[in-house]
C-alpha cells in the first residue's frame, strides 16, 4: 500500500501578513506546497490530504484540484472548536494546534503517512527517506522524524521557535525540547530563556524537528485521548495548544514506541515572515538552474 502525505495547511499566516499556503514563489507561480506534492508523487506516494480552513476549501480547490489526475486528493477541516461532554469550553479565535490538526484526518487515512506543514520547504531526498520508512519499517510501535540542523532552519528576518532533539546512541529520538525566541547574533545562535530577556546559546548542529513526521495510523488514538485529557486540563485557556510533539514524548516516555530520526542532508527553508519570500523565491530558482527541478513543474 502506497503512503499518505498529510499536509497541514490550516495556519492563518498571522506573522506572513496573507494566505502563504498558496502563495506562489516558483516561476510559474507555484506555492511551496506544490514542490512537496511533487517529490511526494516521485517517492511513491498515493494519497494527498490537506488539513484546511473551512473558509479557505473554495481557494485549495481552485489551486490543488488540478493534480486529481496524478494522485488522490482529499481536503479535510480543522474546526476552531471541540465538543467535549460535561465541559463548557471557552471561546477560541485558534484551534488546539497541530495535534488537532492531525487528528482532522483520522476517518480519511487508514495507512502509514506522512505529516508536513503547508509552508515549509523539506527537500526532494528527504521524501524518499520518509518514504521508504513507511513503506518498510513503519508500525504500531515505530514510529519516524526527519531532522534537520539546526543552522540550516533560521530566519534572517525574525525569531523563530525550535523543537530541539536529543537522540540516544540509535538515533532514537528520546525528547523534543521546545525552544523559543531562536536568532543568530554574530554566528552565534541563541534563544531566550523562560520567556525573559537571558539568552542562552545552542549548538548549530543540534537536530531539530520541523513538523516532519513518519506515522503508523495507530497513531491517530493515541492522539484522541492525548488531545481530550489536554483540553479537560485546559479548557478555560484560550490560547493553549496541543502540539505533536507533546504526544510524541508522552508516548515515547511511556514506552509504547520508538522514534526513529531520519537525518537528511537536504536544504529546509520556510516563509514565517514576509521578507522570506525572496529568500524562498532565489533558493527555488537555484534548485532548478541545478535541475534538481525542472522549471516548469507540471507539464
Amino acid at each position: 500500500m502506497k503512503p499518505t502525505l498529510l499536509i497541514l495547511a490550516a495556519g492563518m499566516g498571522s506573522r506572513y501578513g496573507g494566505l502563504k499556503q498558496i502563495d506562489g514563489i516558483g516561476p510559474n507561480n507555484e506555492p511551496i506546497i506544490e514542490y512537496s506534492i511533487y517529490d511526494a508523487i516521485k517517492s511513491g506516494f498515493g494519497k494527498i490530504v490537506f488539513v484546511i480552513r473551512k473558509e479557505f476549501d473554495k481557494s485549495f480547490r481552485v489551486k490543488f484540484n488540478k493534480f486529481e489526475d496524478m494522485i488522490n486528493i482529499q481536503y479535510v477541516y480543522q474546526e476552531v472548536n471541540i465538543q467535549i461532554e460535561n465541559i463548557e469550553i471557552v471561546e477560541r479565535t485558534k484551534p488546539w494546534g497541530t495535534a488537532h490538526a492531525v487528528l482532522a484526518a483520522k476517518d480519511v487515512i487508514h495507512e502509514p503517512f506522512a505529516v508536513i506543514n503547508a509552508d515549509d520547504f523539506y527537500g526532494p531526498k528527504s521524501f524518499s527517506l520518509i518514504s521508504n520508512f513507511l513503506k518498510d519499517l513503519c508500525a504500531e510501535n515505530y514510529l519516524a522524524m526527519v531532522g534537520y540542523k539546526l543552522e540550516k532552519t533560521l530566519s534572517d528576518h525574525g525569531t523563530v521557535n525550535r523543537g530541539i532533539c536529543k537522540l540516544d546512541i540509535e538515533n532514537n529520538l528520546v525528547e523534543v525540547v521546545e525552544r523559543t525566541k531562536i536568532s543568530r547574533i554574530n554566528n552565534t545562535i541563541y534563544y531566550d530563556v523562560d520567556d525573559s530577556s537571558n539568552k542562552k546559546s545552542l549548538n548549530k548542529n543540534l537536530y531539530v524537528s520541523m513538523n516532519y513526521w513518519g506515522f503508523h495510523p495507530s497513531v491517530f488514538k493515541e492522539i484522541e485521548n492525548g488531545l481530550y485529557k489536554f483540553i479537560k486540563e485546559n479548557f478555560l485557556n484560550n490560547a493553549a495548544e496541543y502540539y505533536i510533539p507533546n504526544i510524541i514524548t508522552e508516548m515515547i516516555k511511556s514506552k509504547k514506541m520508538k522514534v526513529k530520526v531520519i537525518t537528511t542532508s537536504d536544504n529546509w527553508f520556510g516563509v514565517t515572515y514576509k521578507e522570506d519570500k525572496p529568500i524562498a523565491v532565489s533558493t527555488i530558482n537555484k534548485f532548478i538552474k541545478s535541475g534538481i527541478y525542472p522549471n516548469k513543474l507540471w507539464d
